[in-house]
């Protein structure tokens, strides 16, 4: 399996703790040594960083986390390949354009029987069931929806439904962000906490690192991170439940 890394803010926020937490878990404290990722989102645009290197000792891994790049919307993922090669081309997350919109979506868990699935108008660059997974998603989000809707909190609520459709043949936990909603699927393993005033320190699991927020942000800033499981051990994780669904916008839950 793999583990994600998601983060819902209402101002441009770093995920350096919470980035550094995921690195370990990628070849260190945990078994995802088969590549990483992680994608910002700065207005309309969106900056990827991959590597198909062990997080833990990745030097473009190190540059990231030591260099705080503010966002809204981030989603990561370290990878524990089960299907697909160890390659570029199959690392998480995967990006691509709807409605002039950049979509990154990345999955942890195994699909069987998904060969039924074949999109038409997205195909997938490496061979992996998750991206497999996300070009059928977008291909069926594009054929409901031929032209952006007005409301793009409908389209994450049928995306949802679409992940329940994909549940059904095998593990699938998912983020889903257009940098604005950041959209969360839970098959069997997923976390998520908001940090609002008052804000208080923190201490991650997999790193001798504390922080203390109180410092770090403002009395009006909220922050949620989604994790496949609790990054501190000190902080109330909330766990959600097998089929569960979860959407943020502005680190708020919608």
């Amino acid at each position: 399996m793999c583990e994600l890394l998601g983060m819902s803010a209402n101002v441009p926020t770093d995920i350096c703790f919470s980035f550094s937490g995921l690195l370990e878990r990628g070849g260190n404290t945990g078994p995802h040594k088969d590549g990483w990722g992680i994608t910002f989102y700065e207005g309309k645009g969106c900056r990827t960083f991959k590597d198909p290197e062990p997080s833990c000792q990745s030097e473009i891994a190190k540059l990231v986390k030591a260099y705080p790049i503010k966002s809204v919307s981030v989603i990561s993922h370290i990878r524990q390949g089960n299907r697909g090669r160890v390659c570029l081309e199959n690392t998480h997350p995967f990006t691509r354009e709807l409605w002039g919109r950049e979509l990154t979506y990345a999955h942890n868990g195994q699909l069987s029987n998904y060969h039924d699935l074949k999109p038409e108008y997205y195909r997938p660059v490496g061979n992996t069931d998750s991206e497999l997974a996300f070009c059928w998603l977008l291909d069926q989000i594009r054929e409901k929806y031929p032209k952006r809707p007005a409301n793009m909190a409908s389209v994450f609520r049928y995306a949802a439904k679409l992940a329940h459709t994909l549940r059904e043949k095998g593990v699938f936990n998912m983020l889903l962000t257009d940098g604005v909603y950041v959209l969360a699927y839970c098959t069997n393993n997923l976390h998520w906490i908001t940090r609002r005033a008052p804000f208080g320190k923190a201490t991650l699991i997999d790193a001798d690192m504390i922080v203390d927020f109180q410092q770090e942000t403002t009395p009006n800033d909220v922050v949620t991170v989604i994790a496949t499981r609790p990054l501190t051990h000190d902080e109330r994780w909330h766990k959600m439940t097998p089929g569960e669904c979860a959407l943020f916008k502005m680190g708020e839950l919608i």
